[in-house]
């Protein structure tokens, strides 16, 4: 098993759920994060007066799969977040030891 984490541009959430629905993806955590990369931030401007965003909204994925589908999810994700644009996003990839569904005590892929 294994536990993607992928940091993406806000405006891209429904292309992604789409896609990784598409590869066999049955369930994914959303939540609204903020940071910077090599970007560094980027200016703005608000009623005339320009000012430094030092952090930029982004949306940080994290999904639960089962080995099996990690080369698919990964792609997935990869080209439904594409932006071509500086910080448009990573993906991380961690082994998963073990995960228990709650509601049943299924264990293992059986809980994902």
């Amino acid at each position: 098993m294994k536990m993607i984490t992928a940091i993406i541009k806000p405006f891209k959430l429904d292309e992604v759920r789409q896609a990784l629905s598409d590869v066999g993806v049955m369930g994914l955590t959303v939540s609204e994060v903020k940071g910077y990369g090599r970007q560094k931030g980027h200016s703005e401007i608000y009623r005339g007066a320009e000012y430094e965003v030092a952090f930029v909204p982004k949306l940080r994925l994290e999904l639960a799969i089962p080995d099996d589908i990690v080369d698919a999810v990964r792609e997935a994700l990869r080209q439904s977040a594409h932006t071509g644009d500086f910080g448009g996003g990573k993906i991380f990839e961690f082994d998963l030891e073990q995960a228990m569904r709650i509601r049943t005590g299924e264990m293992g892929d059986d809980a994902l």
